[in-house]
């Protein structure tokens, strides 16, 4: 593909040595990795002086690199458009497949136009999918489960019975949607088990990565707002509430009944308390605890605390053996003093 092709697609402007338009561009690759034919990207000002020593044949670009010998593509957002132009350039547009005779589709279950289910999928009594959703080999769907339109299940997901999926929500492999919530009385001396008889509601454009557990509630729904982007390996309690566009980075465990607003971010290993209140645009840093009501803010530690302070205070942590020494060597010099002059 000619740049001037790409150019066309991402609405950029060529800049830099003459007769950039004719390039051809064979591939898209990292600045360190890119080799003649690939286009690269600069997404920071930092990586400007990778970008000489780049074997790239042509790079993408917010303003125009001075003395840059190799072919300029001008957009407003360099890491957006590369990342369109991975879609352009790798993703293959899927093809609808139909129902396999080796699935398993309930008489009771409906689905609907382009579908695609492939080899060894069960689909339930009562489950509806949408049109051009794909199910992947193994996928199982639970009773009366919906799967709305242009959704992704891959291979080996569990979608329990009395789950509402949306639109365009991709579900990555091994990932259990609709898990009894972790729920016991403690009773005469044995953990009774409350019945968890809810449901998950899953909405627009969410993604949730592998291996993924989110519990149904015990009662009501579990919530996954729109946008929302779920890494690998995180658990949600039963009756968690996800805002809109919220990014749960892998490993986060999440106590139930929490509510989580808008645009959080959970960075990774964060632990939440169970019937923790995150407010809107809460950031919260790796390996970090929270409980309580989190008013917005950038927050580090566990328990977690006001992030600027904790970076001050790991700066005192690093030095208390420092610290430690020379209060010891303190008291010695107190303790002379005393011998010297004793009371």
């Amino acid at each position: 593909m000619k740049l001037g092709e790409i150019a066309s697609f991402l609405k950029g402007e060529i800049a830099g040595p003459p007769g950039g338009e004719a390039v051809e561009i064979t591939g898209a690759a990292g600045l360190g990795d890119a080799q003649e034919g690939d286009i690269t990207f600069i997404a920071s000002p930092k990586y400007l002086r990778d970008v000489f020593s780049s074997k790239a044949s042509a790079v993408i670009v917010k303003d125009q690199v001075s003395d840059l010998k190799i072919a300029q593509l001008k957009v407003t957002h360099p890491y957006r458009a590369f990342a369109e132009l991975l879609k352009l350039l790798y993703v293959r547009q899927h093809s609808p497949s139909g129902i396999s005779s080796d699935a398993f589709v309930s008489g009771k279950a409906q689905t609907g136009d382009d579908v695609s289910v492939y080899p060894f999928a069960y689909l339930s009594d009562g489950v509806r999918v949408g049109n051009r959703t794909v199910i992947c080999p193994n996928a199982f769907l639970g009773e009366n489960t919906i799967v709305g339109e242009e959704c992704v299940i891959h291979s080996n997901v569990t979608i329990r019975e009395n789950v509402k999926i949306g639109n365009r929500v991709i579900i990555h492999s091994g990932s259990v949607i609709g898990s009894d919530g972790f729920g016991y009385i403690f009773d005469e001396g044995i953990h009774n088990k409350i019945p968890q008889v809810g449901g998950v509601i899953i909405e627009d454009d969410v993604e949730i990565g592998s291996n993924v557990s989110v519990d149904r509630a015990t009662t009501g729904n579990t919530i996954i707002g729109k946008g929302t982007k779920i890494d690998n390996l995180v658990q949600i309690g039963h009756n968690v509430k996800i805002g809109r566009h919220c990014v749960i980075i892998a490993q986060v465990g999440i106590g139930g009944s929490t509510e989580i607003g808008d645009y959080v971010t959970l960075a990774g290993q964060v632990g939440v308390s169970d019937h923790t209140t995150v407010e809107s645009g809460t950031m919260v840093g790796a390996q970090s605890g929270i409980m309580g009501q989190v008013s917005k803010g950038i927050y580090s530690g566990s328990p977690a605390f006001n992030h600027r302070e904790w970076l001050k205070a790991q700066v005192v942590f690093a030095k208390l053996p420092e610290l430690n020494k020379k209060i010891r060597e303190l008291e010695e010099k107190l303790k002379e003093i005393e011998r010297r002059n004793p009371a």
